[in-house]
């Protein structure tokens, strides 16, 4: 049995809070390179221009790459063989975020109800996904997630009658429906299956899936690179003002379901996409 002291645990998420804010990963950085050769539209290629200028800044200055700077999303993928000593893990991964949004000056945004509505003042509480796992290695993921994307967000409750064209209705809606308001270019994350919250925890988790690895599922993999097209046909364009590149990505995961539905969430990002990763 190994063991990792929490104090591990703090230093790793307070050190990608600030890392994921202030630096464009580098499936990312590939991926908005792409964008900047492909686009048809000058006016298009002028705000990726601006973006990546804003990307530049951002990482050399050490400033957030944009205002909001998110409620963290953390995703624990925690060993069996692993035991966690000197304290609390979700307290840990909350000092964490404590710490790394102070130390990184970044927006405090979270509001401790939510109908009252009074800041925590440190970012806090993070959301997060705990998966149990085999080995002895724990992995953390730390995903910022902004809402100007997080509200243009969507769960469909489809039949099963409406098969894989009305999966692909439901993802054309959710990203027509967000427009300009989700900051586009963006990445589209996808659940299809599972129950009502297993595929928006899908969707959520396929945003941090290195862009340039691919589904092992052929159907998964083909209908990821038809809705990357149908999407950038949309014309909505890099800020909404028009353009061949809407979205950068669509990640797509599945999951078995119940005989009498299909479940398919489409959680969508801005084109940042924040998130970094350690393994402990």
């Amino acid at each position: 049995m190994r063991e990792i002291n929490v104090s591990s645990v703090t230093e790793a998420v307070r050190d990608m809070c600030i890392e994921a804010n202030h630096i464009l990963s580098p499936d990312m950085k590939a991926v908005f390179s792409r964008a900047i050769s492909t686009e048809q539209s000058s006016l298009g290629r002028q705000v990726l221009g601006q973006l990546e200028e804003n990307l530049v800044i951002a990482g050399k200055d050490m400033i957030p790459i944009c205002q909001d700077t998110g409620m963290t999303v953390v995703f624990i993928e925690l060993g069996q063989e692993v035991h966690i000593i000197g304290g609390s893990l979700k307290e840990a991964v909350n000092e964490g975020v404590r710490q790394g949004y102070k130390e990184g000056y970044l927006r405090k945004s979270v509001v401790g109800d939510p109908i009252e509505r009074s800041n925590t003042k440190d970012n806090t509480p993070a959301v997060i996904h705990y998966e149990i796992t085999e080995g002895d290695s724990l992995r953390i993921t730390v995903a910022p997630k902004g809402f100007g994307s997080e509200n243009m967000s969507r769960i469909f409750m489809l039949k099963p009658a409406d098969g894989l064209e009305g999966v692909k209705q439901a993802i054309l809606t959710a990203v027509r429906e967000a427009g300009p308001n989700a900051c586009p270019p963006m990445v589209v994350g996808v659940g299809i299956g599972g129950t009502f919250e297993k595929c928006a925890q899908m969707a959520k988790h396929a945003l941090t899936r290195e862009i340039e690895d691919k589904p092992a599922i052929s159907w998964v993999r083909e209908l990821e690179e038809e809705m990357l097209k149908r999407i950038n046909d949309l014309g909505i364009g890099p800020g909404g003002l028009g353009g061949t590149v809407t979205a950068l990505a669509v990640n797509i995961e599945t999951y078995p379901t119940h005989i009498a539905g299909l479940p398919v969430a489409v959680n969508i990002c801005c084109h940042v996409n924040r998130h970094a990763r350690r393994e402990l």
